[in-house]
């Protein structure tokens, strides 16, 4: 059995090792291919690939065909909306993420963006302080979780809306379940958002919702761009001169948001929420173990399309 790791954004080397010592234990054949810069190279590399390790690589119909023994590819991360699930689905593909592997980081790096902005982006002026602000986590996830454990430590109070985690799971963690999405922004000073970008989700952060957030609030976007009204968000910010907005996602109307919103914007260059040397370990060590599962016992537990 042959294991490609495409990854165009290499793994650390420790993960590479991680992910090697898994492989060889299981008695298949690694191959890397890091650092690639033409999809050319991608098809060419799939070709008699068995599996495939990815991270932000895109997987589309193209790739599948080309990889004709292919049985499953693993996304390094949580997010999954760099394949085509249904192509997949329809060449007998199994895709799965890794859910949980870098939660931590991206929570870390969340609470570090609402600490940035209300600190006026350490420009030098006074600011204000999380603790004794509401904070809103819009899906309660491995990264919600994470963010709510991390905030109790900040003093916030906390509130979640999951339309699929049960009221229960959220209030045992000492977390306050709103009923409604409109609730979670009316009542929150700053929502940390961790929704996937799925047809329901996309473009569902608009004016009217974020309109509902209390004077002072402050947007924190570490999940998907596409979930992000870019429009509506450039006219909620010009009307509303008291709103913050902080991403790991650079939105593709980012000059704009920088040029208009000097001081209560912020953008990484690049995706920064698993970029830690722990989540990239985790993540592909994960990637592999789940591989090895598959290949050899069948295990689907992370499968992600049907």
């Amino acid at each position: 059995m042959k294991v490609l790791v495409a990854t165009e954004k290499p793994f650390a080397k420790v993960a590479i090792d991680g992910i090697k010592n898994v492989i060889d234990q299981a008695g298949y054949e690694l191959v890397l291919l890091e650092k690639y810069t033409e999809k050319a190279q991608l098809l060419e590399a799939v070709a008699d690939a068995d599996a495939i390790i990815i991270r932000s690589d895109i997987v589309d119909a193209e790739v599948l065909a080309a990889a004709k023994n292919l049985k499953i590819v693993v996304r390094a991360g949580a997010g999954y909306d760099n394949v085509d699930l249904q192509a997949a689905t329809a060449a007998g593909v199994c895709v799965m993420n890794t859910p949980g592997q870098n939660a931590n980081a991206v929570a870390e790096l969340a609470l570090g963006m609402m600490v940035y902005g209300v600190r006026n982006l350490y420009n030098g002026t006074s600011g204000t302080e999380l603790m004794g602000k509401k904070l809103g986590i819009h899906a309660y996830g491995n990264v919600g979780r994470n963010v709510a454990r991390i905030a109790k430590g900040f003093g916030m109070e906390i509130y979640a809306y999951d339309a699929y985690c049960p009221k229960e799971v959220i209030e045992n963690d000492g977390v306050k379940a709103v009923d409604s999405v409109e609730e979670l922004y009316s009542t929150c000073n700053v929502v940390s958002l961790h929704i996937p970008a799925t047809a329901e989700t996309k473009n569902s952060i608009n004016y009217d919702l974020l309109n509902r957030m209390p004077k002072g609030a402050m947007l924190v976007n570490t999940a998907r761009k596409e979930v992000i009204n870019e429009a509506e968000v450039i006219k909620l910010m010009e009307d509303r001169t008291d709103f913050r907005y902080m991403t790991d996602i650079m939105p593709a109307t980012h000059a704009e948001f920088a040029e208009k919103f000097a001081g209560r914007y912020f953008s990484t260059p690049k995706k920064m929420g698993a970029q830690t040397a722990e989540a990239n370990i985790n993540a592909g060590i994960a990637a592999a173990n789940q591989i090895v599962g598959f290949l050899r016992d069948g295990i689907n537990k992370f499968q992600v399309n049907k």
